[in-house]
């Protein structure tokens, strides 16, 4: 047997008695392998290979394809802080178990810029140490988003993205669509006084949901918008009430969360006294009185398609191609009818 530590795909193609280039197929692109070399002849060759430890020289398979089998993940906030655990870690799980799958590494890039100014294109940046890129943030610096989609390099956001000088490859969750049906729960419950605490935009994310909120009312007026939810919950309570609004459409859990506990402290009901509906359902388990309605966003399931979306991208140029994923209704406990106003 041939030195593993000197083994080239020559010496497997020896020992397999088949052709170097029949060894370099198997290696390179496993979906030609699979419909071009016999079943028998693929798998003498892989027993071959786990048997002398061969391990193919990434250089030499770089040049033979131009493929390293890595892919990028760019986060444009740190993902492993506590405070971001619960937005990025499912993402990441469902990108990892897809690259496993397909036998491909991960490279998280974090050299370009620093903290919450990261940039993919900053000096120094290892971006084509990888053969495409995976790309997540709440929200998208234009002018890279709009490099990325006029450049050859592959990528796919993660999350619904505007056109950036063309259509931008992307797995996202349909929140437009989990929010309307929220607002048809609402009405049909008897609620015409809407309320919607959290901001309008910028994000894609975010600027989905405000305008599926808007759209749902069907030209009714809005009891009350408070885009700015760093002031004092009890005042944002004060609000809503003096608004006369039944039902209460929040934009992020925490919100909810500080807002219904000073209801409780005042002696209201929740959702007897006024519902409230969260846009979007944390995957972390949060210790809160009360289960709140929501919608469940699938972000291993985006994850993992994403990653799926740039390897096809990286292997045979598929063409650009926008997913959006349903996000299933979380009944939770805090809509209920609307309360009865009095005269």
């Amino acid at each position: 047997m041939v030195s593993a530590k000197r083994l080239t795909q020559h010496d497997i193609a020896r020992l397999a008695g088949v052709s170097q280039a029949t060894v370099s197929l198997v290696l390179n692109d496993a979906q030609a392998a699979a419909t071009r070399i016999p079943g028998e002849t693929r798998e003498r060759i892989l027993k071959i290979i786990r048997e002398t430890g061969y391990v193919a020289d990434p250089i030499a398979r770089r040049m033979a394809k131009g493929l390293n089998r890595i892919l990028g993940v760019f986060t444009y906030e740190p993902a492993f802080p506590s405070a971001q655990a619960d937005f990025f870690a499912p993402f990441l799980l469902g990108i990892e178990e897809e690259a496993q799958r397909q036998n491909y590494d991960l490279l998280l890039l974090t050299s370009a810029g620093i903290g919450e100014k990261r940039k993919i294109f900053g000096d120094g940046n290892r971006l084509r140490l990888a053969d495409g890129c995976l790309v997540l943030g709440r929200q998208f610096n234009r002018a890279e988003l709009k490099q990325l989609v006029s450049g050859d390099y592959p990528f796919v956001a993660v999350g619904r993205r505007d056109d950036a000088g063309g259509k931008v490859p992307y797995v996202g969750g349909a929140y437009a669509d989990a929010t309307k049906a929220l607002v048809a729960k609402a009405r049909a419950s008897g609620h015409s006084r809407l309320a919607y605490v959290g901001p309008k935009g910028p994000a894609e994310s975010v600027s989905d949901r405000w305008k599926a909120f808007v759209e749902a009312q069907e030209g009714e007026e809005l009891a009350l918008h408070i885009p700015d939810t760093g002031q004092p919950p009890e005042d944002i309570l004060d609000a809503l009430i003096s608004s006369g609004s039944t039902a209460v459409f929040f934009v992020e859990l925490d919100d909810a969360i500080k807002v219904e506990s000073a209801a409780r402290q005042r002696g209201l009901s929740i959702p007897a006294d006024m519902s409230f509906v969260v846009l979007g359902r944390h995957i972390r388990p949060r210790r809160t009185a009360i289960q709140f309605a929501s919608f469940n966003i699938p972000r291993e399931e985006m994850g993992r398609q994403a990653a799926a979306m740039l390897i096809r991208r990286i292997e045979t140029s598929d063409p650009v191609q926008q997913i959006l994923l349903p996000c299933e209704p979380v009944e939770g406990e805090t809509l209920g009818p609307a309360k009865m106003r009095r005269n």
